[in-house]
């Protein structure tokens, strides 16, 4: 087992299943893990209808309620920890990130990346129908992020990555804070504090096929103040990357 995608999901039963037979598709020897917190329109269960097909491959983890994303990818990195994979994948289920992208995030750590980012910002704006407002949101949260904090890296917002296993391990990831998108911010940030190799790859974004986003004012309320807050906690405080 090297290869495990994780896939947060509520009320995504018109996206989940032909994402599931995409991502299990693609060569690579990928497993998927999806994370469903209650989805009242039975996503679970269709999730489980296709385990009998994908015995071995497809995992759910059930919770009850929405509890955050950043919740639910904390539970799927400890589940893929003590599973032993060496890769772990971060993606939307609504088709805004490509699975085909996959082996590329994984070539980046493959030849030398600790955390490999899809990034919509590396190479221009790579964004598709996203309204003007949103896209422009979206692009100077991340300028804001960098200034803040330091980083260089352009998509600081960005859901879609690859860990190296011994990355989630060496975090301490019951102190992880943010519950929103301001948690992908903060797993970055922590990154690279501890010194880590990041890596952006070129992907295109393109808004989600079906269903309804999930974003939302208090999203971006929680990223604005909660870097300034993070920013001001890492002071004096100390990170030690794995060897």
């Amino acid at each position: 087992m090297r290869n495990v995608v994780i896939i947060p999901t509520y009320n995504e039963k018109s996206n989940i299943e032909p994402m599931v037979r995409k991502v299990l598709s693609i060569e690579g020897d990928y497993h998927l893990l999806i994370i469903d917190d209650g989805s009242p329109d039975g996503t679970a269960s269709i999730v489980k209808e296709l385990q009998e097909e994908y015995q071995g491959t497809l995992h759910l983890i059930e919770r009850e309620g929405k509890l955050g994303l950043g919740t639910a990818y904390i539970a799927g990195f400890k589940w893929a920890i003590s599973n032993g994979y060496e890769f772990i994948f971060e993606m939307d289920a609504d088709f805004s990130h490509n699975p085909d992208d996959l082996n590329r995030l994984l070539d980046a750590c493959e030849k030398g990346a600790d955390v490999a980012i899809g990034s919509r910002y590396i190479k221009g704006v790579n964004v598709v129908n996203w309204p003007m407002k949103r896209v422009l949101m979206s692009y100077f949260a991340s300028m804001y992020v960098r200034m803040v904090t330091g980083m260089k890296i352009m998509d600081t917002t960005a859901g879609f990555k690859c860990y190296r296993a011994k990355v989630l391990k060496s975090f301490e990831l019951d102190k992880i804070r943010f519950k929103g998108y301001a948690f992908q911010i903060e797993m970055k940030f922590t990154a690279w504090k501890m010194g880590y190799n990041i890596v952006e790859v070129p992907i295109v974004f393109t808004e989600r096929r079906e269903g309804v986003s999930k974003m939302s004012g208090g999203i971006f309320n929680e990223a604005f103040w909660g870097v300034l807050s993070m920013k001001f906690k890492s002071f004096g405080k100390k990170y030690k990357a794995a060897s």
